[in-house]
């Protein structure tokens, strides 16, 4: 917990200095920016650039290069007690459930407070500098380590992807070779079809869907929507309650209990496509109509007249 409150303390001496000269498209663990941002710029990126590079980087918290962090850090600050205390962190060994005690070479402490700005210190010179300087006319959004670049053209990619390994090596790190990939953004007016037509960013798959204008006629559009595995991570949360075990509480409870949690999936995953979310959020319903099914004998074993008895509830 100490070590906590001082990360805290450092990171609020820190934050300061390195703000303003991160990148305008940079935006994880950063005041006023979040992943929705990131995630509404790549899709307005996506109608005018026909191709993007998903670029993800191999184990990047556990790979971090020391040398190179703390030259980043001492370009801001020459804060004696800063650098020292930052320093300890990175290099503070890890003890292993055994009990065992590793020294750490390289890589920062999972689940600091420091860590993330850190992270994207480390990055902003290791890619968003370097982006900056020789493909400046190359759009991006960068979250963390989870990066997508705009092109133009597949060749384009193929030559950038390329390039940006080979930075990547010259600062200790490495692409991941099966979660980076080029994506075509098919849609209506694109044509031609390619083995990557769809890509995740942020718990939203990019991907051509049918959409309807605002005159009410159809067309296909390349356009994120809630990711199959975020679905399915909230699916799970759902189950985790176990519903059917809590038949002594209401429904005026359960709204207390899950609707905070509840609410804060549809205000992230409901902000683009929001259609999309209704399977999940059927499921839902269906736990609660068993439960309602168990809980009341005119109910029971009646699954159609339970949903009734929901969608009554839930219109009320």
């Amino acid at each position: 917990m100490s070590d906590r409150i001082a990360q805290a303390v450092v990171k609020e001496d820190l934050e300061p200095e390195v703000e303003p000269f991160f990148h305008k498209d940079s935006y994880a663990y950063r005041p006023g920016k979040s992943a929705i941002d990131a995630v509404s710029v790549a899709r307005q990126r996506c109608w005018s650039y026909d191709w993007v590079l998903d670029l993800d980087i191999k184990g990047f918290f556990d790979n971090i290069n020391h040398d190179l962090l703390m030259r980043a850090v001492r370009k801001h600050t020459d804060c004696k007690w800063v650098l020292l205390y930052i320093e300890r962190w990175l290099k503070a060994p890890v003890q292993l459930t055994t009990g065992t005690l590793v020294n750490r070479e390289k890589g920062t402490p999972q689940g600091g407070v420091i860590s993330p700005l850190l992270a994207n210190l480390f990055l902003h010179y290791a890619f968003d500098m370097w982006m900056q300087g020789n493909q400046s006319s190359i759009p991006l959004e960068r979250y963390a380590d989870d990066i997508i670049c705009h092109c133009k053209a597949e060749k384009q990619a193929e030559w950038l992807l390329t390039a940006i390994e080979q930075r990547l090596a010259e600062c200790s790190l490495e692409l991941h070779p099966q979660k980076t990939s080029i994506v075509y953004c098919k849609d209506d007016n694109r044509r031609g079809s390619y083995p990557n037509e769809k890509f995740d960013f942020l718990g939203y798959t990019f991907r051509p869907r049918r959409s309807k204008n605002r005159d009410g006629g159809f067309f296909v559009g390349f356009i994120p929507a809630a990711s199959n595995a975020a679905q399915k991570a909230m699916r799970q949360t759902m189950r985790s309650w176990r519903l059917h075990r809590r038949s002594g509480q209401t429904l005026d409870d359960f709204a207390r209990m899950f609707n905070p949690v509840l609410r804060g999936w549809i205000n992230y995953y409901g902000r683009f496509y929001k259609s999309e979310l209704y399977p999940t959020f059927q499921h839902f319903d269906l736990i609660l109509g068993r439960l309602a099914s168990r809980k009341y004998n005119r109910l029971r074993g009646r699954q159609r007249k339970a949903k009734h008895w929901l969608y009554r509830r839930r219109s009320r």
